[in-house]
């Protein structure tokens, strides 16, 4: 039977070997967007997925949470397999959740000029912490015109 002491000593020698990617990996190029027919409607869409996916910078492990996005289209929607193309590009991207939200809410922003769009980023438990990342982003009013215009 090994002793603590030599579990510990080899607990401590882990390490993990995994690839990771740098930002350029994230493929934002792959967003499609088509038509929407109903501008102005105020409609509200809500995607979700359990499987996003990209790994800690520092040590390469999997980082695993459900991407909640909710959004107003204006004249574009976002395309379903085209956004889980790109959700897949972050799979071996080293960027911390709090990026990571920044960076997909910047990515559908200029893949279809919502009126307005709101991303969670919610990662499952790691170390006894739980975190959510909230990001938003509305569309402001031209310069000079007034909401009512």
């Amino acid at each position: 039977m090994q002793r603590l002491d030599d579990i510990k000593e080899r607990y401590e020698a882990l390490t993990w070997k995994g690839p990771i990617e740098d930002e350029t990996a994230i493929n934002p190029a792959c967003l499609l967007a088509f038509p929407y027919e109903y501008p102005g409607s105020d409609a509200e869409v809500q995607i979700e997925t359990g499987e996003f996916t990209a790994v800690c910078p520092w040590t390469g492990l999997p980082d695993l949470g459900t991407l909640t996005i909710r959004y107003v289209p204006d004249r574009l929607c976002i395309e379903l397999k085209s956004l889980k193309y790109y959700l897949l590009s972050y799979r071996n991207v080293g960027i911390v959740q709090e990026h990571a939200a920044n960076r997909i809410l910047r990515d559908l922003v200029a893949a279809c000029q919502p009126v307005r769009m709101a991303l969670a980023l919610d990662y499952q438990v790691r170390g006894g912490i739980h975190t959510v990342v909230n990001v938003k982003w509305e569309r402001e009013e031209n310069p000079g015109q007034s909401a009512s215009q």
